[in-house]
């Protein structure tokens, strides 16, 4: 059933007659009252009383029916593209975004701050967590968009906005303070310093240490990279992070020596569920993503 042969049956219960609802939707009588009976066709059923010419149209009790049901469609439909329109012009919105513990305010401050500006209407609710929690969220539907440490696959897609080389953070009197380049090798018998599990960071570190055939002396494990870095300066073993982190938590009685790219890189991902179609809202935050960080280079 046509859509628009149901508005056409409504203007005509509602101006009364063929003349005034053809002339109210711009269309010619004859064409008006084809419809119509096409549409009588269809149904297998008489929608309006028609008396003596010039007297005013009334629906019949199977009219009134698709009457009523035809002005809610009509409604539904309104209100569906009114709906649209504002989710593509950024009127309304909810924006349900993911954040990676370490490195969020660094990179996403000014992009939130940036988003909130250019579309003021859009909720955002913001969910800090680790990786694995990220990702589950994301698999629930409870996030729409996250950032993390990952390799997409056949469940993820998106893209990298933050290479990062890795530092090892020393206390200024250790041995290899003084060494230009570091590999992951040389730390086998330095006591370590690492993130909670909740980190991707954990795992990124405690793997590579694995691939390069040792398992670390951990000797910590922190929450916080300001304390980790506390740690270091007060003798109580070594740390590896990013370089923008340790370079913002740097500390007097601490140096950052770099690690061995083809050991570590730091990576951050913004990401979505693969084949997911994303909200007018969401895909804003992707492109002010890409804007901001996109060219970023390590």
């Amino acid at each position: 059933m046509d859509l628009k042969v149901i508005r056409y049956f409504v203007e005509i219960v509602d101006h009364g007659g063929f003349a005034k609802a053809a002339e109210a939707i711009h269309i010619t009588q004859p064409a008006l009252s084809k419809a119509i009976t096409q549409l009588e066709a269809d149904l297998d059923l008489v929608l309006l009383e028609r008396g003596k010419r010039g007297s005013q149209l009334r629906p019949t009790a199977s009219g009134q029916v698709v009457y009523r049901y035809g002005k809610s469609l009509l409604n539904t439909r309104s209100e569906m593209l009114s709906e649209l329109a504002a989710q593509r012009s950024l009127l309304t919105g909810e924006l349900h975004l993911g954040l990676a513990p370490l490195g969020s305010a660094e990179l996403f401050t000014p992009v939130i701050s940036r988003y909130r500006s250019l579309y003021p209407n859009i909720k955002m609710k913001l969910l800090v967590r680790g990786g694995s929690e990220q990702t589950q969220k994301l698999k629930k539907g409870e996030v729409e968009l996250a950032t993390g440490i990952i390799s997409l696959d056949d469940d993820f897609e998106g893209f990298c906005i933050r290479r990062d080389p890795m530092m090892v953070v020393l206390p200024q009197q250790h041995p290899f303070a003084n060494q230009e380049l570091l590999s992951l090798q040389q730390l086998t018998e330095d006591p370590q310093i690492i993130f909670n599990e909740e980190y991707a960071l954990h795992d990124l570190v405690l793997n590579g240490c694995v691939q390069r055939g040792f398992m670390p002396k951990i000797v910590t494990k922190v929450s916080h990279p300001d304390f980790g870095v506390a740690l270091v300066a007060a003798g109580t073993g070594t740390m590896i992070m990013p370089r923008f982190l340790a370079t913002r938590h740097q500390v007097p009685g601490v140096v950052n020596v770099p690690l061995n790219p083809a050991d570590l890189m730091w990576e951050l991902s913004i990401y979505w569920r693969k084949g997911q179609i994303l909200s007018f809202a969401a895909q804003a935050m992707v492109e002010l993503v890409r804007e901001y960080h996109v060219d970023i280079k390590d």
